[in-house]
């Protein structure tokens, strides 16, 4: 089962943007699937099935926004190379 919902956006916002109303909205839903990936809410792999792209073309696009593809801290980092 799909679930959607709509967001309501002046329609000025394109336009603001420099984009269509269909490139706006791609957008929208890139930045938020980008940002659930970021604060650890969604995988890589369902990020990119909400945008409807494959895991791969999601995970090369994170540099566009700023967003690093392995966000490790120093411990986590520290094992993984000693477990290696």
């Amino acid at each position: 089962m799909s679930l959607s919902f709509t967001i309501a956006y002046p329609d000025t916002f394109p336009d603001a943007t420099r984009r269509t109303r269909e490139e706006f909205e791609l957008e929208a839903k890139w930045a938020m699937a980008v940002k659930l990936f970021e604060m650890k809410q969604l995988s890589s792999g369902m990020a990119a099935a909400l945008i409807g792209v494959s895991r791969v073309t999601f995970l090369l696009k994170l540099d566009d926004y700023g967003v690093a593809l392995i966000d490790l801290s120093e411990e986590e980092l520290i094992s993984d190379l000693e477990n290696a």
